[in-house]
């Protein structure tokens, strides 16, 4: 009888965690609503690394002027649709930056925001196939994207590098705003 009764509870336990850690909703296609509000840990784990990265950047007197993530323009402006491909972009450049070789001790310390961010990444991807598989971005986005094309094949390692990680909070709150779906700031 105990067996009956607690197998009942375990799946409606399961199925809960389950929906949450997977957030699904069939009718919008996908929920970014995770992204709305990030854990604190996560939020400590970033700024941890970026603060281990502002000091390495400091014993090394590196310098860098790009200007990758400085826009005319605000991400609330965009569409949603153009928000997801703007963040997709900015999660892309971010994840690879961070997956390449680094330091034993700040490899250790990018280790838990490159989980995060690509796993972030995935999600968007999700929701990008299911919602706008063939969207065309607007005219702003596109001059921003070309400006990131080049970027990547004009700056240094290291400058993009510094770029990636000194904006990491610019990426997340452009990851917050295209999970928001309505008028953020």
């Amino acid at each position: 009888m105990l067996c009956l009764g607690f197998t009942p509870l375990l799946v409606l336990t399961l199925g809960t965690s389950l929906g949450t850690a997977f957030p699904w909703d069939p009718l919008k296609g996908c929920s970014l609503s995770k992204y709305q509000f990030l854990a604190p840990l996560e939020m400590k784990a970033v700024q941890k690394m970026k603060e281990h990265f502002e000091d390495i950047m400091l014993l090394s007197n590196r310098q860098c002027n790009s200007r990758l993530f400085h826009r005319k323009w605000n991400v609330a402006e965009l569409s949603v649709p153009d928000r997801m491909v703007l963040v997709e972009a900015e999660l892309d450049l971010t994840t690879t930056i961070l997956g390449l070789p680094a330091e034993r001790t700040f490899a250790e310390t990018r280790l838990r925001p490159l989980a995060f961010l690509s796993q972030a990444r995935e999600d968007l991807r999700g929701c990008m196939s299911t919602e706008a598989p063939s969207h065309q971005p607007s005219g702003k986005l596109r001059h921003w994207l070309q400006k990131l094309q080049v970027a990547k094949k004009a700056e240094t390692m290291d400058c993009l590098e510094a770029s990636a990680i000194l904006h990491i909070f610019h990426v997340l709150n452009d990851l917050r705003c295209a999970a928001l779906r309505e008028q953020c700031t």
